[in-house]
């Protein structure tokens, strides 16, 4: 196992050198200022949307990509100038990259024998590995006759039968349908507990990250947005940013107004009649007309049948999905999103009553986008 520590690291490209017609052209950062510690035997999931710099980061890591700056150590070793095959990382692409040529345990043990390693020691090696990701019965076939999942866990068994000290997956299940995506999660967290390897796993997926990772790294553009456990940057996201990239529905995000109403304040939302009490811990924080955006999960939404009045709006799409019900309803310009698991049924049009779990609820400033934190925060 190892320790991972990355200090203010960048990463720019440029399109190569000046030439006598030729302006040379530098980009911006693809990674901007990127700190973290991955400790020994954790599991660091790196997640954002396409381009945040997440798979250039692991090629950092790996050695496939140079840093421009900044620094980055694996225990007491800086690696910035060390070639890739003297890291002690296991890599495993989201593409297979098998050799079609040779069976699966030839597969598995091509990087030991290119490096000298005892026939014996390479078997034994194999022995281990292959039922850690059940691949013990696929080891006499040849890539070509091998399913998707199949070829994805000879790929991750060839990563790990050197016994990395680090262990990176780059989207290693975004080319698998959703049974068999669930299901090498199961194996992936499984053998993870299993070989006890400082593993980190790239992913656009936050449901891949949410179940897999002991802590989550989120990018966007470059920058790092948070880091915390799944729970962690679930309940207490930094930024907008965050709450909405996280949650299956995602985070509701509704522009709002603050008004006076009495002793306490309340929210208004444009080009709706809807009015929800502002919760008694933003009251410091907040004043009358001021700008913010609402955010409320899904599941802290309550939903009732409810007549024309106060907190009363039309359902406008409602889903049945079995184990739980999702209800829309439209907020001005916005769709806000319910869910419940309780056997109800409602139609379009139909009038329902809307109230708010208010001490799950967040603000955020409009502008920045950054958290707007009460003085008593829920936990």
């Amino acid at each position: 196992m190892a320790q991972l520590v990355l200090s203010n690291v960048y990463k720019r490209y440029d399109d190569g050198p000046k030439g006598l017609f030729r302006k040379r052209k530098v980009h911006d950062y693809a990674v901007n200022n990127l700190s973290f510690t991955c400790e020994d035997g954790e599991f660091i999931g790196i997640l954002g949307p396409s381009g945040c710099g997440k798979s250039t980061t692991l090629r950092m890591i790996a050695g496939l990509e140079e840093i421009t700056e900044g620094d980055m150590y694996i225990g007491d070793i800086r690696i910035n100038e060390l070639p890739p095959k003297d890291r002690n990382i296991g890599l495993a692409f989201e593409d297979y990259a098998l050799y079609p040529p040779l069976s699966v345990y030839e597969n598995l043990a091509f990087n030991m024998r290119a490096k000298k390693i005892p026939e014996d020691k390479i078997q034994e090696a194999v022995s281990y590995v292959a039922p850690l990701l059940k691949v013990d019965d696929l080891l006499d076939m040849k890539p070509p006759a091998l399913s998707g999942g199949q070829k994805q866990r000879v790929n991750i068994a060839r990563a790990i039968v050197r016994r990395p000290g680090l262990l990176l997956l780059d989207e290693p299940l975004s080319h698998l349908d959703g049974k068999m995506r669930q299901t090498l999660r199961q194996e992936i967290k499984r053998m993870h507990h299993e070989i006890k390897c400082t593993t980190i796993i790239v992913t656009h997926d936050q449901m891949e990250a949410m179940s897999l990772a002991d802590r989550i790294v989120i990018m966007k553009d470059g920058v790092l947005q948070q880091m915390g456990t799944p729970l962690e940057v679930y309940d207490d996201p930094a930024n907008e940013f965050v709450a909405g990239f996280i949650g299956e529905p995602p985070m509701n995000l509704l522009p709002a107004t603050i008004v006076g109403a009495g002793d306490g304040f309340e929210f208004a939302f444009e080009g709706s009649p809807l009015r929800v009490a502002v919760p008694e811990k933003y009251n410091p924080v907040v004043e009358n007309n001021m700008q913010v955006t609402l955010g409320v999960r899904p599941v802290d939404v309550l939903i009732q049948p409810g007549t024309e009045g106060s907190g009363a709006v039309p359902v406008a799409v409602y889903e049945n999905l079995g184990d739980e019900r999702r209800i829309s309803v439209r907020i001005g310009d916005t769709l806000l999103n319910t869910t419940t698991a309780e056997d109800v049924s409602y139609h379009h049009g139909q009038i329902v009553r809307l109230s708010f779990h208010a001490e799950r609820t967040h603000l955020f400033d409009p502008k920045t986008g950054n958290r707007i934190r009460s003085n008593v925060e829920w936990r």
